[in-house]
């Protein structure tokens, strides 16, 4: 299993000095993941429906304070050595195509080959307005040919990409991602188009643990949903033994079992043995990636997260 954790992208945590400190003790500790989550602008108002809690409400932040993820991963790759960096995830549609694929491509030689683009087509209709992104309602259709943009822009010696909403021909891009064919390109999203999304175009499928509308929340269920997406690979013509998987769960903790409406302990919370045996439970099911939420209210006590769950818990996984 490959670890990894969030970095913070607002708030007093958000600073070059925690940011640094924060990364590379991950790296050091054995984490092989560092993630970075995406909004460019937050709107005073939002009506829009937030799919990975009960009540829908979005508790991000009020000030509006947010940094730039693919900056921020640029910083990420000029500061640490061997983790890989993870857009977790990159709404496609809040920018360019052949701009986004470029600034990829050079954080990718920047960092010499960490780059993973995590893809997601956004749930904010009120961001899409303030970017003047293309119309929220086809966001689903405007990535999916986005990310067929990405693939062509990052391997192909005479890129040409003619589509509804991304055209271009008679172009040279360069320098090409060190990666080859092309960075990792993990979906997320657990609905059944979501699901199709990754059988079709995803080398990797990413779902968070929490939607109450399509729950992932248990290794049971994460079977079954990665057992749709392997249909969706074959329907698609791809052959589902070449798909890797991933997992994000954000509500864990090491310091107390939570519990379910059921009376059941939540997975991933309890005790470091309790922890470590759910990991292994999901590796099972054929997850090869975890990703964490370690973020605490000061960095005293992420750092202090981060280390509980190298010492304590990722022996007893193994």
């Amino acid at each position: 299993m490959k670890y990894g954790f969030g970095l913070p992208t607002r708030g007093p945590m958000a600073t070059p000095q925690h940011l640094a400190t924060l990364a590379r003790k991950g790296e050091e500790l054995g984490f092989g993941i560092l993630s970075v989550s995406d909004h460019v602008i937050i709107p005073r108002a939002i009506a829009s429906t937030y799919p990975y809690n009960e009540s829908g409400t979005y508790m991000g932040s009020p000030s509006g304070d947010c940094m730039e993820q693919l900056s921020l991963l640029s910083f990420l790759a000029g500061i640490t050595s061997s983790a890989k960096l993870l857009t977790s995830v990159m709404v496609v549609p809040h920018r360019p195509p052949v701009l986004t694929a470029k600034m990829l491509a050079t954080i990718d030689v920047l960092s010499n080959g960490r780059v993973i683009v995590g893809c997601g087509v956004g749930w904010m209709r009120e961001e899409f307005k303030a970017l003047g992104a293309p119309n929220y309602d086809k966001r689903g259709a405007v990535s999916d040919e986005y990310i067929r943009a990405f693939k062509e822009l990052w391997t192909s010696d005479h890129p040409t990409f003619q589509g509804v909403y991304c055209q271009f021909a008679d172009v040279t891009f360069a320098p090409k991602p060190i990666q080859k064919p092309h960075p990792p390109i993990w979906t997320g999203g657990e609905s059944p188009v979501a699901l199709r999304r990754a059988g079709r175009l995803a080398d990797v499928w990413y779902p968070i643990g929490s939607n109450p509308r399509h729950p992932v929340g248990t290794p049971e269920e994460y079977a079954e949903y990665a057992g749709r997406v392997k249909q969706c690979a074959e329907e698609a013509g791809r052959d589902p033994s070449t798909l890797d998987f991933a997992y994000s769960s954000n509500w864990y903790t090491d310091e107390q079992a939570l519990t379910l409406a059921d009376g059941q302990r939540r997975t991933l919370t309890g005790t470091p043995q309790q922890i470590a045996d759910d990991i292994k439970r999901y590796a099972a099911q054929g997850v090869r990636h975890l990703l964490l939420n370690m973020q605490g209210d000061t960095l005293e006590q992420t750092l202090a997260r981060l280390e509980r769950f190298a010492e304590r818990v990722m022996p007893r996984a193994r």
